[in-house]
């Protein structure tokens, strides 16, 4: 391959950029309140009515989804019961309770993404298991461990304020609960808080709209999992053609009488190759210890700089990292210059070259065609997954509608308009995802008072500041269950959650065992963990001026603050999950200082 070709790909991504680029980055979207709040509110449990809560709990977990359900789990084995959990929706799931539109599904395999597998007796469906199966199964993690006996659904945390004399946590909420917690950990998750695009006249449109979080079976009919019946002489627009839309459009795509997909920017659609599990297969592999090897293994082959001998999971995850293995080894000279272009780019040219071909051999309208595939560089945006994706834009009542990376130009009562055309449409769904690079008090709904009433929005004014992405100085008892500042950009979340939430039960097992009134880090110990975290330099470069806008680089502005790409020094997650293991099985907790009253 010349460099020439090389040089020509840049370009055209360097342009398909500059298309995209807006003034106002982030603030282009708007959350769902004011006058957008009833697209907020929960349409698939009914609320109860209930007194307020004016109790002591020991430990009160702020978020009902994987973070929540895997790190009441690890208490409860860890002996510590009193556990309330308080969430916004009606039930455990987190994402997976909101997000229930049509064909919702993991992108991880199903082994290493549901948690708690081995210890609740569960065997997958399939090798990529949809929403429905995901919430069953946090489900039945609450159930089994117990906590739902004192969780508070449909409830909002809106105050959570340190008492250095009763050094006790009071938590208030939507609902006048105001209840005092010997410890608090906050799991709310990077995609909680749904976005629409700040389109004009979003406000105007007089027909259905909603988000896909908040998916309208009432209107489109079929919660579980038929046809979308009633939309049989309804004309749809999907706006957004990310990870959700990729997802649900085949499946409005045979229900509507007419389906616009409007698309700023393709994604990256890679085979998902979706199977049933076999249960003898699962049968004879799950001996025991079986799935924290198999999240090892994954670990391994996604991050670690040699290739391992063995790769369990085998599919386009492990396959990119084998890939960018490789192209990292060496960078390839042209032979009529000296100049050199790093592997790296000649292997995302080839790797997009091929996705551009399956879009080519899949999509029978050549102008369609040209118009799905992507033109960034892979590293910009996640990849989806998806085997009827691009099949979609055969039907012949789906309409790709390209906006050549403006957007839409604005809504209308009557449906939606680009380049000066309005296509009318009886319903809008907003594929337009959650807010990530906003400040996390502002993502959370309340902003933490730690001691001598300092705010976490203060303390984290620029950027957040933990150690192991856990623990945060002035804000004792306190605990994080995410992984930013942690140790690794790592596409399984759900290790990440996993090694977070054992490590949250056993530091608060020790302080429980131990009779400390406080567990808090030191400020040195901080300091030492925020020296070895950061954006490398030339990551930092590569996000900001050659990628196409995103959630991955602040929609193509300055990363700010608050960037999703925290990351440790650690340049393998398998490295960084074994220092948590050592750290806390060492029973030391190095860093952290126990107080025990003389009360």
């Amino acid at each position: 391959m010349s460099r020439r070709k090389v040089s020509e790909h840049i370009a055209k991504n360097a342009a398909e950029r500059v298309k995209r680029l807006r003034p106002d980055g982030i603030d282009q979207y708007l959350p769902l309140s004011g006058g957008f709040a009833h697209m907020a509110e929960d349409p698939f449990t009914d609320r109860i009515e209930r007194e307020p809560y004016r109790d002591h709990v020991t430990v009160a977990f702020i978020g009902g989804g994987f973070a929540g359900v895997m790190t009441g789990a690890h208490l409860k084995e860890a002996g510590v019961t009193d556990i309330r959990i308080v969430d916004s929706g009606g039930d455990f799931g987190g994402t997976w309770y909101w997000n229930r539109y049509p064909g919702a599904q993991c992108d991880i395999a199903s082994m290493i993404y549901l948690p708690l597998l081995e210890e609740t007796g569960y065997v997958p469906t399939e090798w990529y298991v949809h929403g429905p199966e995901i919430l069953e199964h946090c489900q039945r993690i609450g159930k089994q461990y117990g906590l739902y006996e004192n969780a508070l659904f449909h409830t909002r945390v809106t105050g959570l304020e340190w008492d250095e004399t009763t050094r006790l946590w009071t938590v208030r909420t939507d609902l006048g609960d105001e209840f005092t917690a010997r410890f608090v950990s906050l799991g709310l998750g990077h995609l909680s808080t749904p976005k629409l695009p700040g389109i004009p006249g979003i406000e105007t449109f007089a027909g259905r709209a909603f988000h896909t979080s908040r998916w309208d079976y009432a209107y489109t009919g079929d919660p579980v999992g038929g046809p979308l019946g009633n939309l049989r002489d309804k004309r749809v627009a999907v706006i957004g053609t990310g990870a959700s839309a990729v997802q649900c459009v085949p499946h409005l795509a045979t229900a509507c009488r007419e389906l616009l997909v409007f698309q700023r920017t393709p994604s990256v659609i890679e085979v998902r190759n979706n199977r049933p599990i076999d249960p003898e297969w699962f049968a004879q592999m799950a001996t025991p210890g079986w799935q924290q090897r198999w999240l090892d293994n994954y670990a391994a082959n996604m991050t670690a700089k040699e290739q391992p001998a063995e790769d369990l999971i085998n599919d386009g995850w492990t396959a990119m990292a084998s890939m960018w293995r490789n192209a990292e080894e060496g960078s390839q000279p042209d032979s009529d210059t000296s100049e050199e272009i790093g592997g790296e780019y000649y292997a995302d040219m080839e790797k997009m070259g091929r996705l551009h071909a399956r879009v080519d051999e899949t999509v029978e309208d050549p102008r369609t065609a040209e118009l799905l595939k992507p033109w960034y560089h892979l590293p910009c945006k996640r990849m989806t997954f998806h085997d009827e994706y691009l099949d979609a834009y055969n039907v012949p009542t789906v309409r790709l509608v390209d906006t050549d990376g403006k957007g839409v130009e604005r809504i209308t009562p009557q449906g939606v308009v680009v380049d000066g055309t309005e296509y009318e449409v009886d319903c809008i769904i907003y594929a337009s995802g959650f807010e990530v690079g906003t400040a996390p008090t502002r993502r959370a709904g309340f902003d933490p008072v730690g001691r001598d009433g300092r705010r976490l929005s203060e303390y984290w004014a620029d950027g957040m500041r933990t150690m192991h992405g856990l623990h945060v100085h002035g804000f004792p008892n306190a605990f994080l269950v995410q992984p930013l500042t942690g140790g690794t950009r790592f596409s399984n979340l759900t290790h990440n959650l996993s090694e977070a939430a054992k490590t949250v039960a056993a530091v608060v097992a020790h302080a429980v065992s131990t009779e400390a009134d406080v567990v808090e880090v030191t400020r040195q110990a901080e300091d030492a963990w925020m020296g070895n975290v950061g954006i490398d330099p030339e990551w930092r470069t590569f996000l900001g001026t050659e990628c196409t806008p995103g959630y991955s680089n602040n929609e193509g502005m300055d990363l700010g603050p608050h960037s999703l790409w925290d990351e440790h020094e650690f340049p393998d997650g398998l490295g960084f999950f074994q220092h948590l293991q050592e750290w806390r099985g060492s029973g030391e907790f190095e860093g952290l200082e126990f107080h025990r009253s003389d009360r």
